[in-house]
């Protein structure tokens, strides 16, 4: 059976510009609520935000979700309530499971905007101890080929250290991989759930037109930067082509 795939383009999503932010959301967050686009699986948030240089979320608390920031270009300053201050730069991935409860801001660092995404998923379990992590990819690492950045909490290769090799550790039934995919390039990715998600990240910037930008096909559908697609696997495998003439940087995420 083929994979099913509902296409969530770009323009569809909640948006905002703030002067300060300008954020896109693929599922009801803050202002924008859709109840047709509240979750898919464990995944509840993927805001696509752009900080501008000294602005940022102040201190603010958070309880039962997991977080994660993939962070795409400039520096994200990171504070939290259990002492962690880290400066997060092009290819980190920082995990925060707030379980009972943390406080944590997160603020442009030096003289640039940053640009990443913030990911909330639902924890397997509730009332964990919040705990942090990151982990550091490169983009050699990510050319051409589907990284393993994130992974659940005791599957193979999957450390609790703080700082680690291999993905981040999340308590939640996802895994997410990321590619940097150049034109004329393929990848196959076999998928373990039952669904998936698949969304192409805005490094054109924050109002890429459809005539501009990456360009991909994921099992023949076509996608720009800023799409998405709900997939219902069926086959096992998810075929991503890279039919367009600008490297496209891609996230995948594999969900019960």
């Amino acid at each position: 059976m083929a994979n099913k795939l509902i296409v969530r383009r770009s323009q569809d999503r909640g948006h905002a510009d703030h002067d300060w932010l300008k954020t896109f959301h693929t599922f009801s967050f803050a202002m924008y609520q859709d109840p047709t686009h509240e979750k898919f699986g464990a995944l509840r948030v993927m805001n696509e935000d752009r900080v501008a240089p000294k602005t940022g979320f102040g201190t603010h608390s958070h309880r039962e979700f997991e977080i994660f920031s993939y962070v795409v270009s400039g520096e994200l300053e990171h504070k939290d309530s259990m002492g962690n201050t880290e400066i997060l730069k092009r290819g980190d991935v920082q995990m925060t499971s707030a379980g009972t409860g943390i406080s944590h801001s997160e603020k442009a660092h030096g003289a640039a905007q940053v640009h990443f995404l913030q990911i909330w998923a639902l924890p397997s379990t509730s009332r964990l101890p919040p705990t942090y992590s990151t982990r550091r990819f490169t983009d050699a690492e990510k050319t051409d080929a589907f990284v393993k950045v994130v992974a659940p909490v005791g599957a193979q290769g999957v450390s609790a250290e703080r700082e680690a090799s291999g993905p981040a550790p999340v308590h939640s039934p996802i895994t997410l991989y990321a590619t940097l995919l150049s034109p004329g390039k393929t990848l196959t990715q076999t998928m373990n759930g039952r669904k998936g998600y698949v969304h192409v990240i805005m490094t054109g910037g924050y109002e890429v037109g459809p005539a501009k930008g990456a360009e991909v096909k994921v099992d023949g559908t076509a996608l720009r930067e800023g799409d998405g697609a709900y997939m219902h696997v069926g086959a096992g495998e998810v075929l991503v082509q890279n039919t367009g003439d600008k490297v496209a940087e891609v996230l995948l995420f594999d969900l019960e």
